[in-house]
């Protein structure tokens, strides 16, 4: 509570009853006109291109202030391609033969994701949903499977949306009260980072990739503290970057491809979270 606040009261009125008082105004040209609206209510006036700091914080707050009131203090993240259909459910994306065969055979990670979430959550239900709370982007694909596993255990998880022409609207798997949506790509990334233990990453395309690089150059350059990084899928990742041909080229140092665990299954990158943590 406020300290000036002392029983429900305060000696300011607040700004919710602000806009209602606003509202209650005789109807004339005056209170009709758009310069009359409260500035905090008025969408045309916080849509403008000016007030685009405003809209930055706000943005950063919102979630911040949400997640602290639910006592969220750490997370596990899930990163992963939105077009990754769950076993036996369709490749909705694929585009030719080729890419609906390969869609298919990496359904399997789909149910990994689902799996670990589960892991993370039962574990989680140990500290009152206060630690290692499953968030994804809170789409489709490989970001249903987290927050579907979560559910499946009866945990809560976070789905942090964006704003996107296509392939983005939250999955029904999602906490309604932790389901938010962004527009600035770059508040997005740092809910993301903020409260992360661990960085489980799955077979997508640019978008995981550009999450999965930013943490790596986050951790490379003591911008955050060493997290688990892990990586699904050996033989996926291995093709898709060759991070040893870095380390060879002289352009990371040997060191750095140490950021970066390999599994293959839900088991095997929870037993890294344990042993990384000691738990």
């Amino acid at each position: 509570m406020n300290p000036i606040e002392k029983n429900g009261w305060t000696p300011f009125p607040n700004s919710q009853e602000a806009v209602k008082q606003a509202a209650e105004v005789p109807v004339t040209p005056q209170t009709t006109s758009d310069a009359y609206r409260l500035a905090f209510d008025d969408n045309d006036f916080l849509t403008r291109r000016e007030l685009r700091p405003v809209r930055l914080q706000l943005e950063l707050l919102k979630p911040e202030m949400v997640l602290e009131d639910r006592g969220v203090k750490s997370t596990v993240v899930l990163f992963g391609g939105a077009r990754i259909p769950e076993p036996g459910g369709e490749a909705w994306a694929a585009k030719n033969e080729v890419q609906k065969k390969n869609l298919e055979a990496n359904a399997k990670y789909y149910e990994e994701a689902r799996q670990f979430a589960r892991i993370c959550s039962e574990y989680s239900a140990t500290t009152y949903y206060r630690e290692f709370v499953v968030v994804t982007g809170g789409g489709p694909g490989v970001m249903e499977a987290g927050n579907r596993g979560a559910q499946d255990v009866g945990a809560p998880s976070i789905g942090l949306n964006i704003v996107l022409p296509h392939e983005q609207a939250p999955n029904l798997y999602v906490t309604p009260e932790l389901c938010f949506n962004f527009h600035y790509f770059a508040i997005r990334k740092m809910h993301f980072l903020m409260r992360a233990k661990a960085f489980a990453v799955f077979p997508g395309g640019f978008g995981t990739m550009d999450e999965l690089f930013e943490t790596m150059t986050l951790i490379q350059t003591n911008r955050m503290e060493p997290v688990p990084l892990l990586l699904f899928g050996k033989e996926f990742w291995s093709k898709a970057i060759n991070i040893d041909y870095l380390a060879e080229q002289g352009t990371i140092s040997p060191s750095d491809v140490d950021l970066l665990t390999f599994v293959d299954t839900a088991d095997e990158a929870w037993d890294e979270v344990k042993r990384f943590y000691s738990l």
